[in-house]
């Protein structure tokens, strides 16, 4: 069952405001995927307009020209403080990973070193819990060490909204404003908002992107929904997996646990 948007709008909008006030140094991950810009929206209506700290884009030179092209108009349009920042070659990723998650890495790599040359206390990200069974177990205010790694078993505890947002030095904290969304909680918000959409989420000759990644470890999924309306009924009804596309995810059992726990978003 979809939760109600105005009060899935509300508590993110709180969340982001929050985390705006309690932590010094900020900055927004923007894969520019369905999640990422239904984040970026909510950022322009919590802040009037102007997101006041820095978007980020964790580039690979591996995104779709479509992903590109989408980039570089909506972060002119919406006037953001766009930072590409270069991944590092797969040739430096651990070598004990499989083929396809060892592509994945290199994300990881890429925000290490975000976060080594620029300081930043907290990184927004807009993931959600229904995505993926790992991320189901993550926190709002989410701590991690600096290196990235992160530590299931040792989370603070989140009850009614309230968020531990202090953390010692050594520190950095991931923020969540989208974790209780549901997929079709985005579409359905996308709509009502009118959030402009990469065009490879709609089906062309019989597949479409359900989950938008990279080239190289990210593929279509049957389906003819060329609307959104089409994708909210087909959401509706259908049983495969969000990341059925996601070719590392079904490459070795743990493949995802052991990017997650190493600091993936």
């Amino acid at each position: 069952m979809s939760a109600d948007l105005d009060q899935l709008e509300n508590q993110s909008i709180y969340i982001l405001r929050e985390a705006y006030n309690r932590i010094d140094k900020l900055a927004l991950l923007w894969s520019i995927g369905k999640d990422s810009n239904a984040l970026l929206w909510l950022c322009r209506k919590a802040f009037f307009g102007r997101i006041p700290f820095p978007v980020v884009q964790l580039d690979t030179g591996m995104e779709l020209p479509e992903v590109y092209e989408f980039r570089d108009r909506i972060a002119r349009e919406w006037d953001l403080d766009l930072i590409v920042a270069q991944c590092p070659p797969e040739e430096e990723m651990d070598q004990t990973l499989p083929p396809l998650t060892r592509a994945a890495a290199r994300k990881t790599e890429g925000l290490k070193t975000l976060l080594r040359d620029n300081a930043y206390q907290g990184i927004m990200v807009g993931i959600r819990r229904d995505e993926q069974a790992t991320r189901a177990k993550e926190r709002v205010f989410s701590p991690r060490s600096l290196d990235g790694d992160w530590d299931v078993k040792d989370q603070p505890a989140e009850f009614w909204d309230h968020y531990k947002t202090r953390f010692p030095e050594g520190v950095h904290v991931r923020i969540h404003p989208l974790l209780a969304w549901t997929e079709l909680d985005i579409w359905r918000y996308s709509k009502r908002e009118e959030i402009p959409i990469v065009p490879l989420y709609f089906a062309r000759d019989g597949k479409r992107y359900r989950s938008l990644g990279e080239k190289n470890i990210t593929f279509p999924v049957d389906s003819t929904a060329g609307t959104i309306d089409e994708i909210i009924a087909e959401l509706v009804v259908t049983r495969i997996p969000e990341r059925a596309g996601r070719a590392m995810d079904n490459e070795a059992e743990d493949s995802f646990e052991r990017l997650r726990s190493s600091g993936y978003m």
